[in-house]
């Protein structure tokens, strides 16, 4: 069953739809074009080691259904996702919603100075990142969006989110080769932050595949790790190793309950589509919530059975 990863110290899990991933290890191979426009598209700013502008991308005054704000809206992958898919893909529901385009399906058509045309806002001038990219780093954009681009949909199943075929096996030497000496053998060693939230390097496997197959494959904005393309990994290695740091049987049995303010449709749908096992609403009165709590509390505990996997 598919898991998601939150914060209270209780025996099970209670969610907020959050964000994610990796971090840093000692081998520092040649960081291609190709890889660091991934990064770009991930987090260009961190990459060029300035803030974001200040405000909203002023694109993002066209979607009204992703709450965000300041920095995160200059992100491609807020708005595409991160299986570049946008409102096609990972991202047609929940939080990260905004309604704006699949890459994969607009991308083929054009050539990558179309891509860079689009960059510099020619075709639209409210994406025009041109006060903000040179030519060299909008010609590594383009080249990542243009050729480096995945569809994930053959390695994660896009209803459960689980890894197809993988091979947890062949993932684990190569988490040991590359991640294992920052991360550790059980991937707990660096615990990430995320709006709010504390997970280790599985739950976020589990939370976010897509996130962490782009990472894996092209490293984190702003950081320096060993990266699965220029390590030379195949689409299909950066799966194996999903696969692996997903196998943690820690994580297997524990019960997720999402808990939120939120009554929004599209969230419960999210909730039930990643299988969580309630979705309930937050009470705004304090000795309400203390009271619900206790209550899931006592019935993780003691009145349900938890499966015993072998």
């Amino acid at each position: 069953m598919r898991r998601l990863v939150l914060a209270l110290s209780l025996p099970l899990v209670l969610i907020f739809v959050g964000t994610i991933l990796v971090s840093v290890a000692n081998a520092q191979p040649v960081v291609s074009d190709l890889t660091l426009g991934a990064q770009f598209y991930d987090k260009w700013y961190a990459v060029l080691g300035v803030s974001a502008p200040a405000g909203d991308m002023p694109i993002w005054s066209r979607q009204s259904t992703n709450t965000r704000s300041g920095e995160q809206t200059w992100r491609c992958s807020e708005c595409h996702g991160w299986d570049y898919k946008g409102v096609s893909g990972a991202y047609s529901a929940g939080s990260h919603k905004t309604g704006f385009p699949s890459l994969m399906n607009i991308l083929p058509n054009l050539s990558q100075e179309e891509i860079i045309a689009h960059l510099k806002g020619e075709k639209d001038p409210a994406h025009d990142f041109s006060a903000y990219l040179d030519e060299a780093s909008m010609q590594k954009v383009a080249l990542f969006l243009k050729e480096g681009l995945i569809d994930d949909s053959e390695y994660i199943d896009v209803i459960s989110l689980k890894v197809i075929a993988g091979s947890s096996g062949h993932g684990r030497d190569l988490y040991q080769a590359a991640c294992a000496q920052c991360h550790g053998e059980d991937g707990k060693t660096i615990i990430f932050r995320t709006e709010g939230v504390q997970e280790s390097l599985g739950a976020v496997a589990r939370r976010d595949p897509f996130r962490f197959l782009h990472r894996t494959r092209f490293g984190v904005a702003g950081s320096e790790m060993p990266v699965g393309y220029d390590l030379g990994w195949t689409p299909a290695d950066g799966r194996d190793v999903l696969a692996d740091i997903r196998s943690d049987d820690d994580l297997r049995t524990i019960p997720v309950v999402v808990m939120t303010a939120s009554t929004s449709g599209e969230d419960r749908i999210e909730s039930e589509r990643l299988e969580v096992e309630a979705y309930l609403t937050k009470p705004v009165d304090l000795r309400k919530f203390l009271a619900l709590v206790k209550e899931l509390k006592s019935y993780w505990r003691e009145d349900v059975a938890l499966p015993i996997l072998g």
